[in-house]
């Protein structure tokens, strides 16, 4: 019985944990990097097609991502989320291999007038298809026995429609463990989505520490704050651009934008219209109103039984096709535009910040945390120019943030999270944070409650019955690789993975008639003829 880390350790996106009990293998989200890679991730111990489970605590990709990645190494076991995730990663992985796929044409276009050898999609369509057929939908609280070696039950983080922390029950001959993972806790009070539901007890608990250095501002009146941009921005004759991931975010913004127009906030501005450019953002919010009874607050039923949709309001448009978001910006009356992802990493937002940071009228509005490194960032931190489809854009819009909502909790509310359990777990792991973060939050940890609190590093590996640690994964910064080195060890593996998994397809074959294993020998022989050197 034991658990290796592998993704989130000592970085902020990627989530991915390894856990062992008895012969059976799971994961605990499958998580795709974001931003800069610090640190080289071990990669998962075993083949894929030997992972029995995955469960996943969120639909982000930085915890969802490779998840298609895993089906096309071999991976064929089920993966259990709540109703809300499943839906929403059914959205959300799609587009990602549609975003793998566009990205690869578009640099191997480039590739080929340069002379350039091309490069492949992480993961196709195909494979995103094949990998939702794996999930299992499960309600919060419900206690599922997945395998006599392995309990779950899912309970509200509070971070994301669906998100979860995860409670695992493990049996391992006579000895039982329980282990807490806390996916991304939220930070409470938000618009849409419950508080985060606290826990009581485990023997090991896995913590984020998005913020766990920090505090957030006090809250303010998020609706007030942003009619304030907004006027100033439509006065000048501006667009207001909001960058914002499609899920989530998005739909606070909405909410918040018919709040001002609802109470008159701009009432000499209020024929102003919002524009949603992401065809992701617009199959969420429907995702939304589906999972209105048990993942919405007290709050936003309460509008809804007053016939009030929280999310809708006159002069909401809705941009799906390219033709439409490319229109978006022929027109020139004051708007606003709220497009993915939140980080500016990609998607239709790099096509608006193209079109407006270098007005002066305009603004560009963050209202999420920015990974360092990212465009995003950058740009909050005062990038007076970037780089955009190969074209240098100096910035002379104005750079706001508004703090005041956040969908991870700060470093007070993940210290009070810790403060529900009654007893003190054999230890803490402080995961998905900065570097410096994890560690400052786990001598946090210690400090307030007396805990054992570790952070991590990819590779580091523990045994879950006597809390030792079996084996340290590498501290050393990671090298930085060409694109196309990267692309051609993807595939590579992928093909390595295609033959460990025929060997164990014919492992299973043992015993069969021996008229099909001829059958299945010569298939195998022919293929080999086919591709031999």
């Amino acid at each position: 019985m034991n658990i290796e880390f592998l993704g989130a350790a000592h970085e902020v996106t990627g989530s991915c944990h390894y856990v062992e009990v008895g012969d059976k293998k799971f994961l605990v989200d499958c998580g795709m990097e974001q931003g800069p890679d610090i640190y080289e991730n071990q990669e998962i111990p075993v083949q894929a097609s030997s992972i029995d489970y995955v469960f996943v605590t969120h639909a982000h990709i930085d915890h969802s991502g490779l998840l298609p990645l895993l089906y096309a190494h071999g991976f064929r076991g089920q993966i259990y989320a709540t109703e809300a995730t499943c839906e929403l990663c059914n959205i959300m992985l799609k587009d990602s291999a549609h975003i793998q796929t566009f990205e690869a044409e578009w640099k191997n276009r480039k590739a080929k007038r340069a002379g350039k050898p091309e490069v492949t999609p992480l993961y196709t369509v195909e494979d995103a298809a094949g990998v939702l057929e794996q999930f299992v939908p499960v309600h919060y609280h419900e206690t599922i026995k997945v395998c006599d070696e392995i309990t779950v039950r899912f309970v509200d983080a509070g971070h994301l429609l669906g998100s979860s922390s995860i409670e695992v029950w493990l049996t391992e001959g006579n000895e039982k463990r329980k282990m807490v993972f806390s996916g991304d806790i939220g930070q409470g009070n938000r618009p849409l989505i419950k508080e985060p539901e606290y826990l009581k007890e485990a023997d090991y608990v896995l913590i984020e520490s998005t913020y766990g250095d920090r505090l957030h501002e006090a809250p303010i009146d998020f609706a007030k704050a942003l009619a304030q941009i907004m006027r100033s921005t439509f006065q000048a004759g501006g667009n207001l651009v909001i960058p914002a991931f499609s899920v989530g975010r998005t739909q606070e913004m909405l909410y918040f934008i018919r709040r001002i127009k609802e109470e008159g906030m701009l009432s000499d501005l209020e024929d102003f219209e919002v524009y949603m450019d992401s065809p992701l953002a617009v199959e969420a919010t429907a995702v939304f109103h589906d999972n209105v009874s048990e993942c919405f607050s007290q709050e936003a039923k309460r509008l809804i039984a007053e016939g009030k949709n929280p999310i809708r309001f006159p002069g909401l448009k809705m941009a799906v096709t390219s033709e439409e978001s490319k229109m978006i910006n022929f027109d020139m009356k004051p708007k606003v535009i709220i497009s993915a992802s939140g980080m500016c990493e990609a998607g239709r937002i790099r096509h608006h910040l193209k079109h407006n940071l270098w007005r002066p009228e305009s603004t560009i509005l963050f209202v999420g945390y920015q990974v360092p490194g990212t465009l995003g960032f950058n740009l909050l931190n005062g990038a007076k120019e970037v780089k955009l489809f190969g074209e240098t854009v100096h910035v002379e819009a104005r750079i706001e943030n508004l703090p005041g909502i956040s969908g991870h909790a700060d470093k007070n509310k993940l210290l009070d999270w810790m403060g529900g359990f009654e007893k003190a777990p054999k230890k803490v792991f402080v995961v998905h944070g900065e570097d410096a973060v994890c560690d400052s939050f786990a001598d946090a940890i210690h400090e307030k409650y007396g805990y054992e609190a570790y952070a991590p590093y990819s590779g580091d590996r523990f045994d879950l019955l006597t809390g030792a640690c079996l084996e340290q994964g590498s501290r050393q910064v990671k090298q930085k690789k060409t694109p196309s080195s990267k692309a051609s060890s993807n595939v590579f593996a992928r093909l390595l993975a295609a033959g460990e998994r025929l060997m164990r397809v014919i492992r299973d074959c043992e015993g069969m008639a021996n008229k099909d294993l001829a059958k299945f020998a010569d298939q195998i022989n022919a293929l080999s003829d086919k591709w031999s050197r």
